[in-house]
């Protein structure tokens, strides 16, 4: 037998004749599980997540902070408190209202239902609330429909420069066009017979409204003999109410309705500009025309 022989089953021959096996040896030899999975070789840590309850008050937070900025720019809601816009509106529904489109200086339009603080008297009876700390906090942040601000909900049926009126048995005109309002009004309500009134010279900048309940309604018919003659600035309007989100069963948007639409309501309003326009651009026409044809008559001469 050949000294030195060994079973392929042994161990592996030590060849320090061969190159690298030494190398090789002392570095197998060299590694320990350390070595993979110590920071020092270069490997980043990770990091251990923060537990939830460290992160809730910052989510809190946030949400508050988004919920004040849609209370105040965006959405607000507010709650029925009367029967005076049935059956549009029902007492206790929760309306949200546009309160985005005015930060452009878009003005209330005819048919509109909207939310405006009270113009001066118009609440005057109205019992105070009495909210606790809590819905004084949510009302802030517009979780709630404020239980403090005197608040009312009508629905636009002028503008500023519109004529209106009703008269007993009539229907409301607005600049000499009826209004077919049996598709809003409260079911066997007349559209004026409590409490008929006008003409009405509404001035820019101010609304003249009405609900829809008309004979449970204290609107701009009723307070005729205060500052605005009725009327309702538009720098009191807080926005547009857009739909009916609570109850869920009564859920619906408030589109304006179609007569307010009617061809020919705006020209009333229209004709005096329009004219005015018309009577001053004919002088100026006739001049330029006489200046043209001067040359043309040298010509000929």
């Amino acid at each position: 037998m050949a000294v030195g022989a060994r079973s392929g089953h042994g161990e592996p021959e030590d060849r320090p004749d061969i190159p690298g096996n030494a190398e090789s040896a002392g570095t197998t030899a060299g590694r320990t599980e350390s070595d993979d999975d110590s920071p020092s070789n270069g490997s980043t840590a990770r990091k251990k997540p923060r537990s939830f309850w460290k992160e809730l008050p910052l989510l809190i937070g946030i949400a508050l902070i988004l919920a004040l900025l849609i209370k105040t720019f965006l959405v607000q809601a507010f709650s029925i408190p009367s029967d005076s816009m049935q059956n549009t509106l029902q007492r206790g529904d929760r309306v949200l209202v546009d309160k985005l489109t005015p930060w452009f200086g878009a003005e209330p339009e005819r048919g509109e239902v909207v939310v405006f603080h009270d113009p001066g008297g118009w609440l005057e009876n109205t019992p105070a609330a009495n909210p606790n700390a809590v819905q004084k906090f949510l009302s802030f942040i517009g979780l709630m429909p404020s239980a403090e601000e005197k608040d009312l909900i009508k629905r636009v049926i002028a503008i500023g420069g519109d004529t209106v009126e009703c008269q007993m048995n009539g229907p409301v005109t607005v600049n000499g066009k009826a209004l077919d309002d049996k598709s809003f009004i409260f079911k066997g309500n007349t559209a004026c017979n409590d409490e008929p009134f006008g003409p009405v010279e509404v001035p820019k900048g101010r609304i003249w409204v009405m609900g829809d309940h008309r004979q449970n309604s204290l609107d701009s018919r009723y307070h005729q003999e205060l500052p605005g003659g009725g009327t309702v600035s538009t720098d009191e309007v807080v926005g547009r109410a857009i739909v009916v989100a609570w109850p869920i069963n009564r859920w619906a948007t408030l589109p304006i309705p179609k007569t307010f639409d009617q061809p020919g309501l705006n020209a009333a309003a229209a004709l005096a500009p329009g004219a005015l326009g018309f009577a001053g651009a004919v002088p100026i026409v006739l001049r330029r025309r006489r200046h043209r044809a001067a040359p043309e008559r040298q010509k000929q001469d």
